[in-house]
């Protein structure tokens, strides 16, 4: 991302105009909060209450951060590992599974963070609730064929992201929630929230339910490289890669609902939408995490289901009142 800080304005609040707010009811915006340097700018909630909602696909950048502190504590030792030692190796189905193409034993923990895991996992994700169902899913995820060598291809794949909170799981002898209230939520001050759970794990690539504000925590953590409050919760190493470009993702899919893709986290560069460029975690149509670094700004955006592409929306809240209302004109 880009170095430094931009000059911007400093409101005291970002106010929700009438226009803003027609906009904001035509396009089924649910709730937008913002806050630059740790201090709210914005915080409005079409319910009046802040309550632990889906953030559904913005659950795999709270889960990447859980990677990364586990990397720091040496429970995992490098996104370059193979993932089959991190699963059950007692596991019959899922030796089937691996015997059937010995290439699966070279995925890495990379490929399925920045998903290009090699395995066929239809478009948008389609493969998503048959994984649900599941009555094994680290052997349903590895049991799909090789569509393309790992490393090579981006496929957006939550079956990938099951792979990872499984292996967590077993690297650290826990739930994935008891591990991330103890490394990410307590020491943020999250709560309460709720984690769902499939067969043989937390539900990796979704499933969490979190408060606005508890959410841009997640952000702001970020924007800090890993630093809360004087502790380094994740490494800042861990923080740069992640919110990087390890490929060019979604990039040019239209509408621009997505961008890059780092570990388990979007990138969108400046030359691609109005104003700085900045990173984000993104959930199904329109569940926005937003964090622009240049100006130490953090902002959630929850919207209405009404389809995939219909999540321009929430970006357009983003880019058409809040970063014009902080950057200079």
């Amino acid at each position: 991302m880009a170095a430094g800080r931009m000059t911007a304005q400093e409101p005291e609040k970002l106010q929700i105009n009438p226009r803003m707010m027609e906009q904001l009811d035509n396009w089924k915006i649910k709730g937008v909060h913002a806050e630059q340097a740790g201090r709210e700018l914005l915080h409005w909630n079409s319910s009046g209450e802040d309550r632990p909602a889906a953030i559904l696909s913005c659950t795999k950048s709270v889960l990447s951060a859980l990677i990364g502190i586990a990397i720091d504590q040496g429970i995992i030792g490098s996104v370059h590992d193979s993932i089959v030692p991190y699963l059950d190796g007692d596991d019959e189905e899922l030796a089937g599974a691996l015997r059937d193409d010995p290439r699966k034993r070279s995925i890495t923990l990379e490929h399925l963070l920045t998903m290009t895991s090699g395995l066929d996992w239809p478009d948008f994700d389609k493969p998503y609730w048959e994984l649900k169902e599941a009555k094994n899913s680290a052997a349903f995820v590895l049991g799909r064929p090789l569509a393309h060598e790992p490393g090579d291809v981006f496929t957006y794949n939550s079956g990938g992201s099951q792979l990872l909170a499984i292996a967590l799981e077993r690297a650290a002898g826990e739930s994935l929630s008891r591990f991330a209230r103890r490394h990410l939520f307590r020491p943020l001050g999250i709560g309460p929230v709720r984690w769902n759970r499939l067969q043989g794990g937390q539900e990796g690539g979704a499933g969490l339910s979190v408060g606005m504000r508890d959410l841009a925590k997640l952000g702001r953590l970020y924007v800090q490289e890993g630093s809360w409050e004087g502790r380094q919760i994740v490494s800042a190493d861990w923080v740069q890669q992640s919110v990087q470009a390890h490929h060019k993702g979604l990039l040019h899919y239209e509408p621009a609902v997505y961008g890059c893709y780092g570990y388990h986290w979007w990138v969108s560069p400046a030359d691609k939408q109005p104003g700085p460029d900045y990173y984000f975690a993104f959930g199904y149509g329109g569940q926005y995490l937003f964090a622009v670094p240049s100006l130490d700004l953090t902002v959630v955006v929850r919207k209405s289901l009404e389809g995939r592409n219909k999540a321009i929306l929430s970006r357009r809240v983003m880019e058409e009142f809040i970063l014009p209302a902080l950057m200079d004109s």
